[in-house]
Formats: structure tokens, C-alpha cells, sequence
């Protein structure tokens, strides 16, 4: 996204390019991401470059909402247009979990708090069904924008033609879905021609430059220039966060504390970093990795411009870490919030006395086996669990008031584990400034200030050799019973090692809808 980011801003500032053709075989991003790329192609128009979207695939839901900012859209002719809307997919393995002979436990603070239900409930609650019928109304009403927008439909006629869907190429036509049908060795004759839609026709034959050819032409003018620079730093925080370590969910995937507070660190000690943008796309994870990166994000605010910039997801543990912002940027579709605490385990005994396998456990303490997964948990147990992350879940909440200013009660009151889209999130204080990237970058060079002319974003990464490295231990129960749920679950159960470890987890898990969903 950054580089045609980049390619944007170069193609604007340049006179010779007329426009931009864009060839989108398929889109897995998230709604956010989609609203990105979308402000990209609208800034491209603004500056009165002409911008064309050819679908040789054909195309889904997400990849309609980006297309439709073009001024023209073409699609190969044997190709459909699967303009579905959005929906959201639960999958609940409670009852197959004690068929096995597994028990999971789950404590959450918060009744929104629903990360654990897939392994606790046999169908979706009330204040899950709630949240969730409130992002799909959020993304809903973006997509129906889209199409009155991009399409010149009424509002109604944009809720009839995404009711009515799948279409064929022909009949996306007629439905004034697409401007064209175009084999691929047509689509430049056309542009070079002219379709009907320009006020002029930029002559025969036009000439077309690939773009990362052009864009390395003209970063090769300024790279020099760029080179000792001060510059606006970019840290990410993407995908689950984990301590990382040798365990299931390892220093091999996500957010791993150690590598985003190395990176933080740089930011903060490299006087060529003027300002940071901290680059959130993460539905939380890990509690203390949480809390570790936060306290290193408040160090670096005390020195220097920290602007958070949320994309698709930055719920829960990802709105952690952006709590310690001046300010927080988000897509109106970003998924973001919430703030609420859960904690989960696996009780394995049902089938190990299926299997005639007999446990005997000596103990010096009360609770010296809290942990372990063969037994489910005593009141007196649960009792223990929820009172500490009813602690972990206050101190979130502290965390949160100080960052936006408000107080406890008030942040408590959006809390609870409830999720926002960011349009909503605005709207009750949890976010700043609606947009993306370059909203952010304007953010953070407004509060540089002085000097802040000719400013640009590059990524900063740290030393993570030099932090301590926290170990699991791979031959852990769970892990087993972790395997038994990661094809039901899919993308989500690559979180399930940490969900039912002994930590305390700030998680949204996402479904199809958040992530890949059409």
C-alpha cells in the first residue's frame, strides 16, 4: 500500500502522466484496507489524473467497494461480478469439544468479550450479535456510498443491485456496474481511443510506462536527497501479539514484543526520526506483551510526535498499544475497541478417563495445579481467575483513560469488550481523525511543526537480538488439543495456542467478515 501510495503522489506531482491504469485480479484485504486504496484513487482523480480499473477475474464485494472509485471500470468478458454485500460467519464447537472429551473453559470480562465463544458456546450471544450487526450496518452503508458515489445510482437502486447479485459481465453492464467488456489486449486500444466517458480523447496510440518502472525513475531523483534526512518513522504492529519464543505462537508470526519495542526504541533514540507513525493492523493478542509495547510507545510520546493509524483491525490489544498516541487515526470501517480482558483453557480430563488414562496429583498448596489442563476449574478457582483479570481489565481501562483524556467510568462504559467501527469510534471519543496513511502523516508533521517541510515516511526497526527472548514449551497439552479446532476454525485458530495458554489476553478474534470475507 505504501508504494502505491508513493506512486500516487508521484504520478500527481508529475504532468505527463494523464492517468492510471489499474489490472485487480483479486483483493484479500480488509474493509479498511479497501477504503485506503480507494482515497488513493479519489486523490488521483482530484489532482485530475484519470484512473481505470481492469478486472480480468472478475471481481467480489471488497474488490467492488475499491473499483468503484475509478472513473471507468472494465472486466473480461467471461467474468462475473459477485457483488454479495457482507456476512458473518460463527462457528461454535462447544458440543463437538465435549463429544471429544475436552471442556473449555472461558472467564472474559466484559459481556461484548466474545473471543472465547467459538470454544465455549454452541451458538452466538445476544451481545455478539449486537456488535457484529452494528460493523455490518458500518461496512453496509460504506459499500451503498460507494455505489451512489462511483456509479451515479440512487441509494436504493445500489441496495437492489447488490441484493440481486451474482452478475455475468453483460448484465453488471446493464445494471451500470461496469463501463466495459474488454478482452485483456483490448483494454489499452480503448484507453488510447477514448470510451466515451472523457471530455477529450487523449489521441492514438497513447504511450503506457509499468509502474514500478516509472516509480523507480522518479525516486531515483530524490533518493539521494533523501539520504540523512530527517524523516517521519513508521513502526508496525501487525497480526497477533505474542512475547514470542519457541511455542505455537512463536517470535514466527505477528506483533512480537521484542521486535516492536526494539523498533521503538530506534524511533525513539535516532535524532533523524522527527516524528513516528505507529501503523496498527492487529486484533490484540498477549496482555503483558501488550502492556510491555505500550510502556515503551509512552516513553517515545514523551520526546517525540506519536501518531497511531489503525487499519483494518486495531481492537482490543491493538488499541492497547494505541492508547499511548497524541492522536489516533482510523478508516471509517476499521474494526477497533474492544477493551475488555479473557482468559481460556482447555480441561482434557473427560477424555482421558474415555481413554482409561488415571491421573494422581500431589500437592503442596491449595491451587499448586491451577493449571493444569486435566482438571476443569473449582468456584473457588474461577473466583481466583476473575479477580485477576477483573485487575487486568481496570488497568486496561486506566490505560485508555489517560491516553484519550477521559475518565474511568466513561471509558468503562465503551469498553466491556464491545467493538467500533472507526466512524463510530469517533463519534464516542476513541478516535481522532477519520482517514488513512496520509491523514496520519498530516497529523504527525503538524505537531513536528518547524521543519517538518519535506518530511517523509520510511520504516524503523530496532535490534532485537539485544531483548530478552521468553520460551514455551512445545510438547504443552493444549497445543494438542489446539490442533483438534484449527481447521473449524481457520485463520482464527492460529490465535488459539495463545487464547487457551496461561496468559490473560486482550483479543478480538476476526472472522471471515474482518478479514477475507467477500
Amino acid at each position: 500500500m505504501f508504494d502505491l501510495r508513493a506512486l500516487s503522489s508521484e504520478t500527481a506531482a508529475d504532468a505527463r502522466p494523464r492517468g492510471l491504469l489499474v489490472t485487480m485480479r483479486s483483493f484479500e484485504g480488509g474493509m479498511a484496507s479497501a477504503s485506503a486504496l480507494r482515497e488513493v484513487f479519489l486523490g488521483l482523480r482530484k489532482a485530475g489524473r484519470r484512473v481505470v480499473v481492469y478486472l480480468p477475474s472478475g471481481v467480489d464485494t471488497k474488490g467492488y467497494f475499491v473499483a468503484s472509485a475509478a472513473d471507468a471500470i472494465y472486466a473480461f468478458p467471461g467474468a462475473s461480478v459477485a457483488l454479495l454485500g457482507f456476512a458473518s460467519r460463527g462457528v461454535y464447537l462447544k458440543d463437538a469439544l465435549v463429544k471429544a472429551g475436552v471442556v473449555a473453559e472461558v472467564l472474559a470480562h466484559g459481556k461484548y468479550k466474545s473471543a472465547g465463544d467459538s470454544l465455549s458456546r454452541s451458538s452466538r450471544s445476544e451481545p455478539e450479535r449486537e456488535q457484529v450487526e452494528a460493523l455490518l450496518d458500518g461496512m453496509y452503508g460504506a459499500l451503498t456510498s460507494a455505489i451512489v458515489e462511483g456509479r451515479g445510482l440512487t441509494e436504493s437502486a445500489a441496495k437492489v443491485v447488490i441484493d440481486e447479485a451474482v452478475y455475468r459481465v453483460p448484465e453488471a453492464i446493464l445494471a451500470k456496474l461496469l463501463d466495459a467488456s474488454l478482452f485483456d489486449d483490448q483494454v489499452m486500444a480503448a484507453l488510447s481511443k477514448g470510451d466515451g466517458k472523457e471530455e477529450k480523447n487523449y489521441g492514438a496510440p497513447a504511450k503506457f510506462t509499468q509502474a514500478p518502472a516509472y516509480l523507480r525513475a522518479r525516486r531515483g531523483t530524490t533518493l539521494g536527497k533523501e539520504r540523512g534526512r530527517p524523516f517521519i518513522g513508521i513502526v508496525r504492529v501487525h497480526g497477533g501479539i505474542s512475547q514470542g519464543g519457541s511455542g505455537a505462537f512463536s517470535s514466527g508470526a505477528g506483533a512480537v514484543e521484542r521486535e516492536v519495542v526494539a523498533a521503538v526504541r530506534e524511533a525513539r533514540e535516532n535524532p533523524k526520526v522527527r516524528g513516528v507513525l505507529l501503523h496498527i493492523d492487529s486484533p490484540g493478542g498477549s496482555a503483558l506483551a501488550s502492556a510491555r509495547m505500550h510502556r515503551e510507545l509512552e516513553l517515545l510520546a514523551t520526546e517525540k510526535p506519536l501518531v497511531a493509524v489503525m487499519a483494518n483491525v486495531a481492537a482490543s490489544g491493538g488499541y492497547y498499544v494505541a492508547a499511548a498516541a497524541h492522536a489516533i487515526v482510523a478508516e471509517p470501517v476499521t474494526i477497533t475497541g474492544s477493551i475488555g480482558v479473557i482468559a481460556a483453557r482447555f480441561a482434557i480430563g473427560p477424555i482421558l478417563d474415555r481413554l482409561g488414562v488415571h491421573v494422581d496429583v500431589i500437592k503442596r498448596g491449595a491451587r499448586a495445579n491451577l493449571f493444569d489442563p486435566v482438571r476443569p476449574l473449582e468456584p473457588a478457582d474461577k473466583a481466583a481467575i476473575e479477580r485477576e483479570i477483573a485487575s487486568t481489565y481496570n488497568e486496561f481501562v486506566e490505560v485508555v483513560a489517560r491516553g484519550r483524556k477521559m475518565t474511568f467510568d466513561e471509558v468503562h462504559a465503551l469498553a466491556q469488550g464491545r467493538v467500533w467501527t472507526g466512524a463510530d469510534a469517533k463519534a464516542r471519543g476513541l478516535v481522532d481523525v477519520l482517514g488513512g496513511f496520509e491523514a496520519a502523516m498530516t497529523e504527525v508533521t503538524k505537531r513536528v511543526g518547524a521543519g517538518s517541510d519535506g518530511l517523509f515516511a520510511r520504516e524503523v526497526r530496532g535490534h532485537a537480538k539485544d531483548l530478552p527472548t521468553l520460551s514455551a514449551d512445545p510438547s504443552d497439552p493444549k497445543g494438542v488439543v489446539a490442533g483438534l479446532v484449527r481447521d473449524a476454525l481457520g485463520e482464527w485458530a492460529d490465535l488459539v495456542p495463545l487464547l487457551t495458554s496461561d496468559e490473560r489476553v486482550l483479543l478480538w478474534a476476526p472472522d471471515a467478515m474482518g478479514r477475507r470475507g467477500r
